[in-house]
């Protein structure tokens, strides 16, 4: 029995959208993971980067469960003594949701050259259009 090794060079990339209105950044974040990495292909190869491209759109209407719009927190520290500057996601939802949809998907793919490069092929949008119709995307469903 051989086991099959994808190769950096036959990796076939699709273009996937998500559309994030009305369901929970944590639902959204990870499907897009897995479409990132690849794991949803039959020809998976952990070492090699063989994931797709996924553009998710309307990140300005997804949910926050719970009551993480005030118990959650963007933290950034200039590296200076009383650098801490905190930001409620609440009010990170409200100004830059599609940056708060990059740091949920960077918290679940590894943080190595694979990931980087695997997150360079995120693309989010605040609303509903987006600007790479000329790749014909495909429309993934959340399960």
């Amino acid at each position: 029995m051989n086991t099959y090794m994808a190769k950096c060079e036959s990796v076939d990339r699709k273009w996937y959208v998500i559309d994030a209105a009305g369901i929970p950044m944590g639902r959204v974040a990870a499907k897009a993971a897995v479409l990132l990495r690849g794991k949803h292909k039959p020809t998976f190869t952990p070492h090699v980067d063989c994931g797709d491209y996924v553009i998710v759109i309307n990140t300005d209407k997804m949910l926050l469960t719970g009551s993480k719009g005030e118990q959650k927190f963007y933290r950034t520290h200039s590296g200076y003594a009383g650098g801490l500057k905190e930001t409620p996601y609440r009010i990170l939802m409200a100004t830059r949701s599609d940056f708060a949809m990059k740091l949920a998907v960077k918290g679940m793919i590894p943080a190595t050259a694979i990931g980087r490069t695997a997150l360079a092929r995120l693309k989010t949008f605040k609303g509903a259009e987006h600007t790479h119709a000329a790749q014909k995307p495909e429309i993934a469903t959340i399960d």
